[in-house]
Protein backbone atom coordinates (compact mmCIF):
# COMPACT_ATOMS: atom_id res chain seq x y z
CA UNK A 1 0.00 0.00 0.00
CA UNK A 2 2.69 2.44 0.71
CA UNK A 3 4.59 1.56 -2.38
CA UNK A 4 0.76 3.22 -3.81
CA UNK A 5 0.41 5.84 -1.91
CA UNK A 6 4.22 7.24 -2.18
CA UNK A 7 3.31 7.89 -5.49
CA UNK A 8 1.24 10.74 -4.28
CA UNK A 9 4.19 12.39 -2.78
CA UNK A 10 6.83 11.88 -5.34
CA UNK A 11 4.82 12.80 -8.27
CA UNK A 12 2.76 15.63 -7.33
CA UNK A 13 6.67 17.25 -6.38
CA UNK A 14 8.04 16.10 -9.34
CA UNK A 15 4.51 17.06 -11.79
CA UNK A 16 4.75 20.85 -10.16
CA UNK A 17 8.87 20.98 -10.96
CA UNK A 18 8.80 20.16 -14.24
CA UNK A 19 7.10 17.14 -15.11
CA UNK A 20 4.29 18.74 -15.99
CA UNK A 21 6.14 20.97 -18.20
CA UNK A 22 8.08 17.88 -20.09
CA UNK A 23 4.58 16.79 -20.76
CA UNK A 24 2.65 19.54 -21.74
CA UNK A 25 5.31 22.46 -22.44
CA UNK A 26 5.82 23.88 -26.00
CA UNK A 27 6.35 20.83 -28.43
CA UNK A 28 10.04 19.77 -29.02
CA UNK A 29 9.97 17.44 -31.98
CA UNK A 30 6.17 15.93 -31.48
CA UNK A 31 8.00 13.81 -28.95
CA UNK A 32 9.02 16.00 -25.55
CA UNK A 33 7.74 19.00 -24.13
CA UNK A 34 10.45 21.71 -23.25
CA UNK A 35 11.18 21.89 -19.64
CA UNK A 36 11.30 25.07 -19.00
CA UNK A 37 7.94 26.63 -20.05
CA UNK A 38 6.16 25.63 -17.16
CA UNK A 39 8.83 25.41 -14.55
CA UNK A 40 7.52 25.46 -10.83
CA UNK A 41 4.45 25.35 -12.49
CA UNK A 42 5.37 29.22 -13.87
CA UNK A 43 2.32 30.63 -16.53
CA UNK A 44 0.46 27.76 -14.78
CA UNK A 45 -2.91 29.79 -13.41
CA UNK A 46 -6.46 30.62 -14.23
CA UNK A 47 -5.97 31.39 -17.56
CA UNK A 48 -5.82 29.26 -20.63
CA UNK A 49 -2.84 28.63 -22.76
CA UNK A 50 -2.25 29.12 -25.95
CA UNK A 51 0.89 26.90 -27.88
CA UNK A 52 3.32 28.70 -30.07
CA UNK A 53 1.81 26.83 -33.03
CA UNK A 54 -2.08 28.65 -32.02
CA UNK A 55 -3.23 25.61 -30.14
CA UNK A 56 -5.54 25.82 -26.86
CA UNK A 57 -3.94 23.14 -24.05
CA UNK A 58 -6.19 21.58 -22.42
CA UNK A 59 -10.20 22.83 -22.29
CA UNK A 60 -11.09 25.70 -23.99
CA UNK A 61 -13.60 26.72 -20.81
CA UNK A 62 -11.37 25.57 -17.77
CA UNK A 63 -8.74 27.26 -16.19
CA UNK A 64 -4.74 25.78 -17.39
CA UNK A 65 -4.07 24.80 -13.42
CA UNK A 66 -6.89 23.09 -13.29
CA UNK A 67 -5.79 20.75 -16.61
CA UNK A 68 -2.76 20.50 -14.95
CA UNK A 69 -3.89 18.93 -11.70
CA UNK A 70 -6.15 16.89 -13.64
CA UNK A 71 -3.67 15.17 -15.63
CA UNK A 72 -1.26 15.15 -12.78
CA UNK A 73 -3.57 12.22 -11.22
CA UNK A 74 -2.82 10.11 -14.32
CA UNK A 75 0.77 10.39 -13.86
CA UNK A 76 0.60 9.46 -9.95
CA UNK A 77 -1.42 6.35 -11.00
CA UNK A 78 0.67 4.99 -13.48
CA UNK A 79 3.74 4.38 -11.70
CA UNK A 80 1.21 2.28 -8.62
CA UNK A 81 -0.01 0.20 -10.92
CA UNK A 82 3.62 -0.84 -12.06
CA UNK A 83 4.27 -2.23 -7.69
CA UNK A 84 1.60 -5.41 -8.20
CA UNK A 85 4.01 -6.81 -10.41
CA UNK A 86 7.07 -7.45 -8.22
CA UNK A 87 4.68 -7.58 -4.95
CA UNK A 88 6.95 -9.08 -1.73
CA UNK A 89 10.54 -8.84 -3.31
CA UNK A 90 10.95 -5.12 -4.57
CA UNK A 91 13.28 -3.02 -2.01
CA UNK A 92 11.41 0.41 -1.69
CA UNK A 93 14.15 3.00 -1.75
CA UNK A 94 15.19 0.95 -5.41
CA UNK A 95 11.54 1.20 -6.63
CA UNK A 96 11.34 4.81 -5.31
CA UNK A 97 14.01 5.70 -7.54
CA UNK A 98 12.43 3.93 -10.41
CA UNK A 99 9.33 5.51 -9.98
CA UNK A 100 11.08 8.76 -10.85
CA UNK A 101 13.23 6.74 -13.82
CA UNK A 102 9.63 5.97 -15.50
CA UNK A 103 7.99 9.08 -14.69
CA UNK A 104 10.94 11.12 -16.72
CA UNK A 105 11.95 8.52 -19.05
CA UNK A 106 8.96 6.95 -20.26
CA UNK A 107 5.21 8.87 -18.96
CA UNK A 108 6.32 12.05 -20.02
CA UNK A 109 7.38 11.13 -23.19
CA UNK A 110 4.21 9.30 -23.99
CA UNK A 111 1.95 11.83 -22.54
CA UNK A 112 3.43 14.13 -24.50
CA UNK A 113 3.46 12.31 -27.70
CA UNK A 114 -0.44 11.24 -27.25
CA UNK A 115 -2.18 14.83 -25.40
CA UNK A 116 -0.34 17.71 -26.51
CA UNK A 117 -1.63 19.13 -29.78
CA UNK A 118 1.60 18.69 -31.29
CA UNK A 119 2.44 15.21 -30.07
CA UNK A 120 3.23 13.11 -32.55
CA UNK A 121 0.76 10.40 -32.15
CA UNK A 122 -2.16 12.86 -32.33
CA UNK A 123 -0.82 14.40 -35.46
CA UNK A 124 -0.82 10.56 -36.71
CA UNK A 125 -4.11 10.51 -35.66
CA UNK A 126 -3.76 8.15 -33.03
CA UNK A 127 -6.46 8.72 -29.83
CA UNK A 128 -6.29 8.08 -26.48
CA UNK A 129 -9.50 9.53 -24.79
CA UNK A 130 -8.53 8.84 -20.98
CA UNK A 131 -5.32 6.26 -21.03
CA UNK A 132 -4.94 3.40 -22.49
CA UNK A 133 -1.67 4.31 -24.31
CA UNK A 134 -0.16 6.54 -21.62
CA UNK A 135 -1.61 4.58 -18.69
CA UNK A 136 -2.14 1.05 -18.98
CA UNK A 137 -0.15 -0.03 -21.94
CA UNK A 138 3.06 1.59 -20.20
CA UNK A 139 2.77 0.58 -16.41
CA UNK A 140 1.53 -2.90 -17.39
CA UNK A 141 4.49 -3.43 -20.31
CA UNK A 142 6.73 -2.12 -17.35
CA UNK A 143 5.47 -4.27 -14.97
CA UNK A 144 6.02 -7.20 -17.34
CA UNK A 145 9.80 -6.09 -17.37
CA UNK A 146 9.84 -5.72 -13.54
CA UNK A 147 8.58 -9.01 -12.86
CA UNK A 148 11.09 -10.95 -15.39
CA UNK A 149 14.12 -8.76 -13.80
CA UNK A 150 13.49 -9.27 -10.24
CA UNK A 151 12.52 -12.89 -10.95
CA UNK A 152 10.06 -14.90 -9.13
CA UNK A 153 9.43 -15.09 -5.36
CA UNK A 154 11.00 -17.34 -3.09
CA UNK A 155 9.08 -20.57 -1.88
CA UNK A 156 7.31 -19.35 1.64
CA UNK A 157 5.46 -21.19 4.04
CA UNK A 158 3.58 -17.91 4.19
CA UNK A 159 0.34 -17.80 2.82
CA UNK A 160 -0.24 -15.71 -0.44
CA UNK A 161 -3.91 -15.53 -1.10
CA UNK A 162 -5.91 -12.49 -0.60
CA UNK A 163 -6.49 -12.22 3.35
CA UNK A 164 -8.97 -9.96 3.27
CA UNK A 165 -11.75 -10.68 0.53
CA UNK A 166 -14.12 -7.43 1.12
CA UNK A 167 -11.19 -5.24 0.83
CA UNK A 168 -10.72 -5.99 -2.42
CA UNK A 169 -13.89 -5.56 -3.43
CA UNK A 170 -14.13 -2.41 -1.69
CA UNK A 171 -11.34 -1.61 -3.44
CA UNK A 172 -12.52 -2.68 -7.12
CA UNK A 173 -15.63 -0.65 -5.76
CA UNK A 174 -13.76 2.62 -5.74
CA UNK A 175 -12.19 2.21 -8.62
CA UNK A 176 -15.07 1.99 -10.33
CA UNK A 177 -16.68 4.72 -8.78
CA UNK A 178 -13.33 6.99 -9.51
CA UNK A 179 -12.86 5.62 -13.13
CA UNK A 180 -15.81 8.05 -13.75
CA UNK A 181 -13.83 10.92 -13.01
CA UNK A 182 -11.23 9.89 -15.45
CA UNK A 183 -13.08 8.68 -18.14
CA UNK A 184 -15.47 11.28 -18.19
CA UNK A 185 -14.11 14.07 -16.69
CA UNK A 186 -11.42 13.41 -20.00
CA UNK A 187 -13.77 15.08 -22.01
CA UNK A 188 -13.10 18.18 -20.15
CA UNK A 189 -16.51 19.40 -20.21
CA UNK A 190 -20.05 19.01 -18.89
CA UNK A 191 -21.29 17.75 -21.79
CA UNK A 192 -22.44 14.66 -24.42
CA UNK A 193 -19.31 13.35 -24.64
CA UNK A 194 -18.80 12.84 -21.09
CA UNK A 195 -22.59 11.61 -20.43
CA UNK A 196 -21.28 8.96 -23.07
CA UNK A 197 -17.87 8.14 -21.54
CA UNK A 198 -19.79 7.52 -18.31
CA UNK A 199 -22.06 5.30 -19.58
CA UNK A 200 -20.00 3.39 -21.94
CA UNK A 201 -17.51 3.12 -19.14
CA UNK A 202 -19.71 1.82 -16.52
CA UNK A 203 -21.30 -0.34 -19.23
CA UNK A 204 -17.65 -1.32 -20.15
CA UNK A 205 -17.25 -2.59 -16.83
CA UNK A 206 -20.34 -4.10 -16.01
CA UNK A 207 -20.12 -6.14 -19.18
CA UNK A 208 -16.45 -7.17 -18.33
CA UNK A 209 -17.37 -7.96 -14.81
CA UNK A 210 -19.93 -10.92 -16.53
CA UNK A 211 -17.85 -12.19 -19.02
CA UNK A 212 -15.08 -12.79 -17.08
CA UNK A 213 -17.37 -14.59 -14.13
CA UNK A 214 -19.12 -16.55 -16.92
CA UNK A 215 -15.97 -17.48 -18.75
CA UNK A 216 -14.92 -18.67 -15.43
CA UNK A 217 -17.56 -21.31 -15.63
CA UNK A 218 -17.34 -22.44 -19.08
CA UNK A 219 -13.48 -23.22 -18.09
CA UNK A 220 -14.78 -25.58 -15.05
CA UNK A 221 -14.22 -23.17 -12.70
CA UNK A 222 -16.16 -21.40 -10.18
CA UNK A 223 -17.68 -17.83 -9.84
CA UNK A 224 -15.27 -15.94 -7.52
CA UNK A 225 -15.68 -12.25 -5.95
CA UNK A 226 -11.98 -12.10 -7.26
CA UNK A 227 -12.59 -12.85 -10.59
CA UNK A 228 -15.72 -10.17 -10.29
CA UNK A 229 -13.32 -8.04 -9.05
CA UNK A 230 -10.51 -8.78 -11.43
CA UNK A 231 -13.43 -8.32 -14.12
CA UNK A 232 -14.35 -5.31 -13.66
CA UNK A 233 -11.37 -3.90 -13.69
CA UNK A 234 -10.63 -5.30 -16.76
CA UNK A 235 -13.83 -3.72 -18.58
CA UNK A 236 -12.40 -0.18 -17.05
CA UNK A 237 -9.40 -0.54 -18.53
CA UNK A 238 -10.77 -1.86 -21.82
CA UNK A 239 -12.64 1.12 -21.99
CA UNK A 240 -10.58 4.07 -20.98
CA UNK A 241 -8.84 5.05 -24.69
CA UNK A 242 -12.21 4.73 -26.24
CA UNK A 243 -14.60 5.89 -24.11
CA UNK A 244 -15.68 9.38 -25.54
CA UNK A 245 -15.59 8.09 -29.47
CA UNK A 246 -17.70 4.47 -29.58
CA UNK A 247 -21.09 3.86 -29.06
CA UNK A 248 -22.72 1.67 -26.01
CA UNK A 249 -22.78 -1.45 -28.09
CA UNK A 250 -19.53 -1.10 -29.29
CA UNK A 251 -18.20 -0.52 -25.95
CA UNK A 252 -19.94 -3.69 -24.85
CA UNK A 253 -18.25 -5.46 -28.05
CA UNK A 254 -14.62 -4.46 -26.69
CA UNK A 255 -15.27 -5.11 -23.55
CA UNK A 256 -16.40 -8.20 -24.01
CA UNK A 257 -13.67 -9.47 -26.28
CA UNK A 258 -10.66 -8.16 -25.10
CA UNK A 259 -11.73 -9.78 -21.22
CA UNK A 260 -11.46 -12.96 -23.06
CA UNK A 261 -8.38 -11.84 -24.28
CA UNK A 262 -7.33 -10.94 -20.72
CA UNK A 263 -8.93 -13.70 -18.73
CA UNK A 264 -6.75 -16.28 -21.06
CA UNK A 265 -3.53 -14.16 -20.80
CA UNK A 266 -4.12 -14.30 -17.02
CA UNK A 267 -4.36 -18.16 -17.04
CA UNK A 268 -1.23 -18.40 -19.39
CA UNK A 269 0.56 -16.32 -17.11
CA UNK A 270 -0.55 -18.57 -13.92
CA UNK A 271 1.06 -21.04 -16.17
CA UNK A 272 4.15 -19.73 -17.32
CA UNK A 273 8.05 -18.92 -14.96
CA UNK A 274 6.80 -15.11 -14.96
CA UNK A 275 5.80 -13.84 -11.56
CA UNK A 276 3.53 -10.95 -12.00
CA UNK A 277 2.02 -11.17 -8.68
CA UNK A 278 -1.37 -9.20 -9.63
CA UNK A 279 -1.28 -9.57 -13.09
CA UNK A 280 -0.30 -6.34 -14.34
CA UNK A 281 0.41 -7.35 -17.60
CA UNK A 282 -2.24 -9.68 -17.97
CA UNK A 283 -4.89 -7.59 -17.28
CA UNK A 284 -3.98 -3.72 -17.30
CA UNK A 285 -1.30 -4.38 -20.12
CA UNK A 286 -2.91 -6.39 -22.19
CA UNK A 287 -6.10 -4.45 -21.86
CA UNK A 288 -4.58 -1.12 -22.78
CA UNK A 289 -3.15 -2.57 -25.62
CA UNK A 290 -6.08 -4.16 -26.89
CA UNK A 291 -8.37 -1.36 -25.74
CA UNK A 292 -6.16 0.80 -28.26
CA UNK A 293 -6.15 -1.44 -31.20
CA UNK A 294 -9.85 -2.05 -31.05
CA UNK A 295 -10.18 2.00 -30.66
CA UNK A 296 -8.37 2.18 -34.43
CA UNK A 297 -10.97 0.02 -35.26
CA UNK A 298 -14.45 2.34 -33.89
CA UNK A 299 -13.76 5.28 -34.26
CA UNK A 300 -15.71 7.34 -36.83
CA UNK A 301 -11.88 8.36 -38.89
CA UNK A 302 -10.94 4.87 -38.00
CA UNK A 303 -11.23 1.32 -39.88
CA UNK A 304 -14.60 1.31 -39.52
CA UNK A 305 -15.17 4.36 -41.73
CA UNK A 306 -14.14 1.93 -44.96
CA UNK A 307 -11.91 4.41 -46.44
CA UNK A 308 -8.25 4.19 -47.52
CA UNK A 309 -7.43 7.25 -44.44
CA UNK A 310 -9.27 5.16 -42.20
CA UNK A 311 -7.21 2.27 -42.60
CA UNK A 312 -4.03 4.56 -42.12
CA UNK A 313 -5.37 5.77 -39.27
CA UNK A 314 -6.02 2.37 -37.88
CA UNK A 315 -2.57 1.06 -39.23
CA UNK A 316 -0.85 4.24 -36.98
CA UNK A 317 -2.99 2.87 -33.71
CA UNK A 318 -0.77 -0.35 -34.70
CA UNK A 319 2.35 1.38 -35.20
CA UNK A 320 1.66 3.66 -31.90
CA UNK A 321 1.29 0.44 -29.70
CA UNK A 322 4.19 -1.15 -31.09
CA UNK A 323 6.33 1.49 -30.71
CA UNK A 324 5.16 2.05 -26.72
CA UNK A 325 5.26 -1.51 -26.30
CA UNK A 326 9.25 -1.81 -27.71
CA UNK A 327 10.20 1.52 -25.98
CA UNK A 328 8.57 0.96 -22.47
CA UNK A 329 10.15 -2.34 -22.14
CA UNK A 330 13.46 -1.88 -23.40
CA UNK A 331 13.97 1.62 -21.39
CA UNK A 332 11.98 0.40 -18.22
CA UNK A 333 14.17 -2.40 -18.22
CA UNK A 334 17.27 -0.60 -18.35
CA UNK A 335 16.36 1.55 -15.46
CA UNK A 336 15.74 -1.76 -13.51
CA UNK A 337 19.31 -2.86 -14.18
CA UNK A 338 20.88 0.86 -13.95
CA UNK A 339 19.43 0.82 -10.99
CA UNK A 340 20.51 -2.09 -9.34
CA UNK A 341 23.95 -1.24 -10.06
CA UNK A 342 23.31 1.05 -7.24
CA UNK A 343 20.61 0.22 -4.80
CA UNK A 344 19.82 -4.03 -5.13
CA UNK A 345 16.18 -3.58 -6.53
CA UNK A 346 15.52 -6.88 -4.86
CA UNK A 347 15.20 -7.31 -1.15
CA UNK A 348 17.24 -9.43 0.95
CA UNK A 349 16.33 -13.71 1.76
CA UNK A 350 15.71 -13.01 5.06
CA UNK A 351 13.31 -9.97 4.67
CA UNK A 352 11.55 -11.54 1.97
CA UNK A 353 11.17 -14.84 4.09
CA UNK A 354 9.95 -13.00 6.61
CA UNK A 355 7.82 -10.43 4.75
CA UNK A 356 8.43 -6.92 3.91
CA UNK A 357 5.35 -5.76 6.19
CA UNK A 358 7.61 -6.97 9.02
CA UNK A 359 11.51 -6.74 7.45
Amino acid sequence: MLQSFIAMGIISVLWVAFGFSLCFGDDIGGIIGNPTTFLMFNNVGGDIYTTPTGKILGGATIPLALYALFQMKFAIITPSLITGSFAERVRFSGYMFFMIFFFVFIYCPLAHMTWHPDGLFLKWGVVDFAGGIVVHASSGVAALAGAIFLGRRKPSTRKSEPANIPFVLLGAAMLWLGWFGFNAGSSLHADGIAVKAFLNTNTASATAMMSWIFFDCLRGRKPSDMGAAVGCVVGLVTITPSAGYVTVGQSIFISFVITLICNTAVYWRSQSRIDDALDVFPTHGTGGIFGTILTGIFIQEGLIAGTKEGFIVFLYHLLAIAIVIVYTFVVSYFGYWLINKFIPMRVSEYSENVGLDYS
